[in-house]
């Protein structure tokens, strides 16, 4: 036989407020006795068959593994989450993970607001055109200086100019096959 409760009484059966109870009656999820009662062993069937689990508070729902790969992806995993023993990603962990891209997202905009970033192909364009321009220097360098060094030394302002012109190529070329990295 089943037991019948007041209202307030099955909501502490359930671990809710006596409002939720009362909406899930206004609503039809649960029906209620004629004298307002509830007839336990029917009211939770009807609950668990009228309640879409999504809607629920709580309630730690799988996500699918593609959108957990990519948000790790996107973060580098720095959310530190650790999948549950049961597989897959909690519902709250993916969202804190999103809170983190948010986060991380904003800070960035914010930097380059004040000026703390700047574009990386613009910053990359610069260095080249510093790199080529201090290049062109260097293979200039000999014929401003050879004959002021060749009169200082005594020895041929040619020859002199050959010399230093052949040292700062081969500098240069070393300079060249420097691996640079621009992470």
């Amino acid at each position: 036989m089943s037991q019948n409760m007041s209202m307030r009484a099955y909501a502490r059966y359930r671990g809710i407020s006596e409002g939720a109870v009362r909406k899930a009656i206004n609503s039809g999820r649960i029906t209620a006795n004629a004298d307002g009662s509830i007839d336990v062993d029917r009211a939770n069937d009807e609950w668990r068959r009228n309640t879409d689990a999504a809607q629920q508070r709580g309630e730690q729902r799988p996500v699918p593994n593609e959108a957990i790969a990519s948000v790790r992806e996107t973060l580098g995993d720095s959310t530190g989450a650790q999948a549950p023993a049961s597989g897959g990603t909690t519902l709250l962990q993916a969202r804190t993970a999103n809170e983190v891209l948010k986060a991380q997202t904003n800070k960035v905009r914010l930097a380059r607001l004040k000026g703390d970033l700047v574009d990386r192909s613009q910053a990359v364009a610069h260095v080249y055109k510093l790199a080529r321009t201090q290049r062109d220097a260097w293979l200039n360098w000999p014929a401003r200086v050879s004959a002021q060094l060749a009169s200082d030394l005594n020895v041929d302002a040619h020859q002199m100019h050959q010399v230093l012109e052949k040292a700062v190529r081969e500098h240069l070329l070393d300079l060249g096959d420097m691996a640079v990295r621009i992470d």
